[in-house]
């Protein structure tokens, strides 16, 4: 029933719910962005500090010009998406503003993983995608390690474990790298794609690093 469970799960964020994902990376937790009541449970659910920002997934890469200003090359987006690697870029007005008011910037994720693209393009905007867990504790790789959010979430996409759940490389999730500067990035996360992310923006397209 992979059918089913997508439109189960698109059922449950278009009716304002929580959804438990697996992702490429770790389990994720989503809503609907343009949702503001869903984004609010989002950040109660987690006990979440309500100036730490929500990304957002999107299906596909294209998608990316409508909620953002582009300022790298097209190509640059498609050598790093889709992957475990959240792009931070300047946000545009089509984004819900009650998402991240405090902030001009969004970080965007297309993720390596069908199930959570399919989601994405069978919702109208985008999700909200935060990882599956209370604020400060690991990330998750199994749906077994977050029972404590189970109660309120809507729905629960079981995936199967994501990686090696006794590695702990596998619970970095993704590289958070900020190309809102023209010609410049600064790695806000390392994530478990930093040696490739890196070697792609400074090697292929010249970017410089800049500190955080």
């Amino acid at each position: 029933g992979w059918k089913e469970a997508v439109a189960a799960a698109a059922g449950a964020l278009q009716a304002g719910g929580l959804v438990a994902v697996p992702t490429d990376t770790v389990y994720g937790v989503a809503c609907l962005a343009q949702d503001s009541d869903a984004v609010r449970n989002i950040y109660s659910l987690k006990g979440r500090n309500g100036e730490k920002p929500l990304a957002i997934c999107l299906g596909d890469v294209d998608h990316l010009y409508r909620y953002c200003h582009v300022n790298v090359p097209d190509e640059l987006l498609r050598d790093l998406l889709p992957g475990p690697v959240t792009l931070v870029m300047k946000r545009s007005e089509e984004l819900n503003k009650d998402l991240n008011p405090f902030t001009s910037l969004v970080g965007v994720r297309v993720p390596n993983h069908s199930f959570i693209r399919e989601l994405a393009r069978a919702c109208s905007g985008p999700l909200a995608l935060t990882s599956a867990n209370i604020s400060c504790q690991g990330s998750t790789l199994a749906v077994s390690e977050f029972q404590d959010l189970w109660p309120h979430l809507s729905l629960i996409i079981d995936g199967g474990p994501i990686g090696d759940i006794q590695s702990p490389e596998c619970r970095l999730g993704s590289t958070v790298v900020d190309l809102s500067v023209s010609g410049k990035f600064t790695i806000i996360r390392p994530g478990c794609a930093l040696a490739s992310t890196v070697e792609i923006l400074r090697q292929k397209y010249g970017l410089i690093p800049e500190a955080p």
